[in-house]
Parts: structure tokens; C-alpha cells; sequence
């Protein structure tokens, strides 16, 4: 069923056999990314018969880590639409403008895609009791996840995180940990307690499947335009695991002559109150510095401390693409404006993205004609208790 060959670090380069119950790499403690055979997969796998499978995550399940298909944890993730936004584009000068809607999946966010892979994944390897730190989302989809296989999670939150994120662990039977802090604090206390435990920890980019169900929102995006790449990809980035999901997966297709060597400009959108990736994009670096006192609307954006931003900051300097942070106040008149110009109560994190695009017209940074492509990562329901 899977191609996965190998585990690489994604900063020494060190390999690692992918049938091991693994983390971080053992030799310098940066993440792991899977590899696969892909001059198998490209002899073998007919690109434009997939569309005859079922429209879900799985419909690429060659390129995805599970080997054995009684493992798959599923709740319908995968294969939602790229829609045209015609009038947000006219009243911006675009002609092409679009948005790819991740909030239509299981659990109401993108995180569904990277939980059904890592769960699976760690379930065949032999984990039946996980944990996360999360500001919201992603332990709403581990806790579903969990429930699904009949597993046991143990969800660490900030305690000011939206009411909807807390109910829906609850509603699961997840052990659910409310901390005093942001997402890092909430990281420390599990991680704690994962090793007194015995817990496998899912923690953004601190195991290599996450990533790999983020990275089919690649594989969606460029069968939808036909196997040719968006001229721009705005991303809202906190943990940054779809940004780099997807940039992996412009690899994996181009090695197996799915797409021409045509990349995106990638632009990471964040929130003013906590951008460490913008700030060391305009700084220069290549890596980033810990954010002190991030504060933002958008939980999924209060993220202070990323492992992923070295990874993060290539993809972006190699693309030739930018960084922008954009306020709370743009932020939330970017959500309106959406839900009036296209009816989509997009997440505020997507609403960034649409803050951040205002910022690049402006700025000249996108061409009127280009293909420029924004993604909303959840549904604005989850954030109605938050702002009232």
C-alpha cells in the first residue's frame, strides 16, 4: 500500500529506518520527514486514474505512511474544495483569487488531515495512549481521532483557549489538562508527563506523520488547477506543518513528473502579537528567536516558540516568497468581509491570510493576473464563543 522507504532529518540529513517507533532524530533533535520510493510510485501509480477514487486524504494513500490499511483511522478527512472568490477579487484587482477550505473537515480544521495520519500511523507501530499541547484545534482532532480507534488521549490546553475546543475534547472522554500559559507552557507540562507516562507525544513537527497528512493539501491544490502550481500561496502560520507539508509534496510530484519545477511564492501570515517567523524573515535568519508576550485572537497563531522555523525560512527565502503580520483589528475585519463578500465564516487564522493579501496588493508584491490561492484552516464557528 505505501511507498514509505526511510526517515531523514530535516537538518543533519541523517537516515533513520521508517519502521521504528520514532520522534525527533536521535542524533541532533530537529524533526524527521518520511521518504518514499518514488521511482516506484511513478511507475506504478497512474496520477489521473486517482480521481476515481473516493475524494479523501486516502485517495493518495501510496504517498502516505500507513502500510497496512486496517490501521487507517478515519472520519472522512481530505478532499475539500478550491473555490473562486469572484467578488473579493474584483473589489482587490484579481482575477484569479481563491481559497482552498480545510474547515469543511472532520473536527472543523485542517488538523484533522495531520491527526488521521500520525494516530494511524503511531497505532500500527504499536501506540495506544497519546498527548498533545495544543492551542485548540489540534487536541480536538486528537481527542477524535483517539476515540475513533478506541485509544486514549491526553489533551494539554491553555486555559483561555475557545470554549469549543474544550467542549469537544470533553465530549470525547479525553483526559483533558487545562494549563495557565500559552501552547509552549502547555508543550512543557506534557512532555513532562508523557515521559512519567509512557504517552506518545504528537506534538507539532516532534514526530514525522503529522506532516505528512498536511502534505496532501498539496497533492489537492494541484489536481485542482490541473497538475500547474498557484502563482502564490498565502499560508497562515503558527506550528507551520502545512507549509512545509506542502512544500514537501511540490518535491514528492515533480520527482515523479506529476508537475513541472514551477513553484508558488509561499507567504507565511501571522498576527502582529506573536510573529516570530516575520520577524526573522525581514531580519535575515534562518532561524527563529522565541516570541515574548505573544498575545493574538487567533489561538492557532499564538505559537512563541516554533520548531519548524528553520524549515519554514527556506521554504520561503527559496521560493521568493515574504512573510507578513497583520493586526488583530485587520484580522477580524478580514473575517467579516469574507463571510460578506463570499458567505464563508472562515477561522481568524484564515482571516490573516486575507489581512495579509490586502498588505501584498497594496504593496504591489502580487500581480493583478496572477493565480494566487489563501487557505482557510477552520471553521469561524469554533471562534463565535471566543469573540463574544
Amino acid at each position: 500500500m505505501s511507498y514509505l522507504s526511510h526517515l531523514i532529518c530535516s537538518h543533519c540529513g541523517q537516515i533513520h529506518a521508517a519502521d521504528q517507533l520514532i520522534r525527533l532524530c536521535p542524533d541532533c533533535d530537529h524533526p524527521l520527514l518520511a521518504c518514499y520510493d518514488l521511482d516506484k510510485a511513478a511507475r506504478e501509480v497512474d496520477r489521473d486514474a486517482l480521481a476515481q477514487r473516493p475524494a479523501d486524504m486516502w485517495r493518495y494513500r501510496e504517498l502516505l505512511p500507513v502500510r497496512d490499511p486496517r490501521y487507517i483511522v478515519t472520519l472522512g478527512e481530505g478532499g475539500k474544495p478550491t473555490l473562486k472568490m469572484e467578488q473579493l477579487g474584483r473589489e482587490m484587482g484579481l482575477s484569479q483569487l481563491y481559497i482552498k477550505d480545510e474547515g469543511q473537515n472532520p473536527t472543523g480544521s485542517f488538523k484533522a488531515l495531520g491527526l488521521a495520519a500520525a494516530v494511524s500511523r503511531a497505532i500500527e507501530l504499536g501506540v495506544t495512549e497519546f498527548v498533545i499541547p495544543t492551542a485548540g484545534n489540534a487536541g480536538g482532532a486528537l481527542a477524535a481521532y483517539a476515540a475513533r480507534a478506541g485509544v486514549t488521549a491526553h489533551v494539554y490546553m491553555p486555559g483561555d483557549a475557545p470554549l469549543i475546543n474544550i467542549t469537544e475534547v470533553q465530549m470525547t472522554g479525553a483526559d483533558l489538562r487545562l494549563v495557565n500559559g500559552l501552547i509552549n507552557d502547555a508543550g512543557r507540562a506534557a512532555a513532562a508527563d508523557a515521559q512519567v507516562g509512557g504517552w506518545f507525544d504528537v506534538s507539532t513537527l516532534k514526530e514525522p506523520y503529522r506532516v505528512e497528512g498536511k502534505k496532501i493539501m498539496g497533492y489537492e491544490l494541484a489536481a485542482t488547477f490541473n497538475w500547474e502550481l498557484p502563482d502564490v500561496i498565502i499560508y497562515p502560520t503558527g506550528g507551520g506543518t502545512g507549509l512545509i507539508g506542502m512544500w514537501k509534496a511540490f518535491a514528492e510530484m515533480e520527482a515523479m513528473g506529476w508537475i513541472g519545477p514551477k513553484r508558488p511564492r509561499m507567504v507565511a501570515a501571522q498576527s502582529d502579537g506573536c510573529a516570530p517567523v516575520v520577524k526573522a524573515f525581514h531580519e535575515g535568519k534562518t532561524v527563529t528567536d522565541p516570541w515574548e508576550n505573544a498575545s493574538t485572537l487567533a489561538g492557532g497563531l499564538r505559537v512563541p516558540v516554533t520548531i519548524g522555523g528553520e524549515q519554514m525560512l527556506r521554504i520561503l527565502y527559496e521560493s521568493g516568497g515574504t512573510a507578513v503580520a497583520v493586526s488583530d483589528s485587520r484580522i477580524l475585519t478580514a473575517q467579516q468581509k469574507l463571510a460578506m463578500r463570499e458567505g464563508m465564516f472562515v477561522s481568524l487564522e484564515a482571516a490573516a491570510t486575507v489581512a495579509a493579501l490586502e498588505t501584498l496588493v497594496t504593496d504591489r508584491w502580487i500581480h493583478p493576473d496572477e493565480r494566487v490561492l489563501v487557505f482557510n484552516t477552520g471553521s469561524g464557528l469554533k471562534y463565535r464563543l471566543l469573540l463574544t
